[in-house]
């Protein structure tokens, strides 16, 4: 039977990975077929827009138009989901995302044209949106602040070992059985199964961050006379705190937009390129696998390193390490340069993508910490809208897939620059294998 921390006493609610080891191991579970559902359609999806649907070589921009409605689409629904998150809880919202995705398979199997498949992948950004973000938030309500590295690398990796597996098993199906019976069939198993687990063992955590915010009000009125706020933020003061009144969020925000470019490269871009070059539907599915294993199974490291070190130089050599094999793709030549490209560029995001995460987590005080990561989130994977249409320029009518990847590979390094203003998010007394402060006295939530 789950437990509704909504109305549990605070001193019930034990802090901590260990002690929340079920509630962990439901969301982790979680995240892998979320994961699953975005990496079915990766290696397919682009070139079946030329090979079945008739899209002539000059119209990357179409194709570009899968990431850019996916990303719009899921930068909203990641906006919302901080809303609902502070509001109905964390369970709901992800059961809803799970309820959206039913209509995705369906869509596949019955498309007359490519503008279904940009339908459908509207819905998958509502699922991922709502979803996603809900694993997230859901650990982070568990987790002390020493361990929002771990537990958000363990998340990722989850995720985006979905991603990368899904994406395998689907170029390999594809090439057996029909394309589109597969991303059908893939689909709705996911989705079912998806729902039925988080249903089952998907529990409420949103008592653990008031139980949280309360004891930092109580930390407040001791130390510094009151004044710390425990209401739930309106949507317009958690997106001004966030995008503008807090320099070092709207920098982890900025840099979580651009990194996006790259996936949306990797998603779009890539396929495309190697598919016009001869590459076969399951080496497609190698290069893109090995950048999304090496992404997810990195963060394993990356995540709890990050609780050791901080954040900032994590985050900025990430954002260095993935812009530069990104423009490894530009001389790389046949799958053994593509593939060392893919792992150097799945390395940097390995680096970059959980520590941004946590010091979203670090820096947000707890009554509003999902709606800050809602609203880290909707700058994120608004990069992938951003990306998509700026790719598609660069390209242009030449088709010159090259400039799009410098073009990403460039931004990614002004990026990581631009890191280098932030503030440290996790204090010195914080980092694992230091002694960690009383609880109800660290800063922020």
């Amino acid at each position: 039977m789950l437990r509704d921390c909504r109305t549990t006493p605070p001193a019930s609610l034990p802090r901590g990975l260990g002690p929340n080891r079920k509630l962990f191991l439901a969301q982790l579970v979680q995240v892998l077929f979320v994961g699953m559902m975005v990496g079915m359609q990766r290696p397919v999806l682009p070139p079946l827009a030329e090979s079945e649907f008739g899209l002539p070589r000059g119209t990357f921009a179409l194709v570009a138009g899968l990431v850019i409605s996916f990303g719009i689409v899921k930068a909203v629904m990641n906006f919302v989901a901080g809303q609902m998150a502070e509001r109905l809880g964390r369970r709901p919202t992800l059961l809803l995302g799970w309820l959206v995705a039913l209509p995705i398979p369906f869509l596949y199997f019955l498309a007359p044209s490519w503008g279904w498949f940009l339908l459908a992948n509207a819905l998958l950004g509502i699922n991922q949106g709502l979803a996603w973000s809900m694993t997230v938030t859901a650990k982070f309500d568990i987790a002390h602040p020493h361990e929002r590295g771990l537990a958000t690398g363990l998340n990722e990796f989850m995720g985006y070992s979905g991603v990368a597996l899904a994406g395998f098993l689907a170029a390999a199906a594809a090439t057996v059985f029909d394309a589109r019976a597969t991303l059908t069939g893939f689909a709705l198993l996911v989705i079912l199964a998806g729902l039925a687990l988080g249903w089952a063992f998907f529990a409420e955590t949103i008592g653990h961050a008031r139980a949280e915010t309360v004891r930092e009000a109580e930390a407040a009125n001791r130390t510094a006379g009151g004044g710390r706020r425990t209401d739930a933020p309106s949507a317009r003061e958690a997106f001004l705190h966030v995008s503008l009144h807090d320099r070092t969020l709207a920098l982890l925000s900025q840099a979580g937009a651009v990194e996006k470019f790259v996936d949306a490269l990797i998603w779009v871009l890539l396929p495309v390129q190697l598919h016009r070059q001869g590459a076969s539907l399951p080496q497609i599915g190698i290069v893109t696998t090995i950048y999304g294993l090496v992404w997810g199974a990195g963060q394993l490291v990356t995540g709890p390193l990050s609780d050791r070190t901080g954040r900032k130089w994590p985050a900025i050599a990430g954002m260095w390490l993935a812009g530069l094999g990104t423009l490894a793709f530009l001389p790389a030549g046949g799958m053994i340069g593509w593939s060392g490209a893919a792992a150097l560029t799945g390395i940097g995001m390995a680096l970059l993508y959980p520590t941004l995460i946590a010091a979203v987590g670090d820096r947000a005080p707890a009554r509003m910490r999902g709606a800050s990561l809602g609203v880290y989130r909707f700058w994120r994977d608004l990069g992938y809208a951003i990306g998509g249409i700026v790719m598609a320029l660069a390209v242009g009518r030449r088709e010159d897939l090259a400039a799009g990847i410098l073009m990403v590979g460039i931004a990614m390094l002004i990026s990581g620059a631009a890191l280098l203003a932030m503030e440290e998010t996790l204090p010195r007394a914080l980092r694992r294998g230091r002694p960690a402060r009383p609880e109800g006295k660290g800063g922020r939530g």
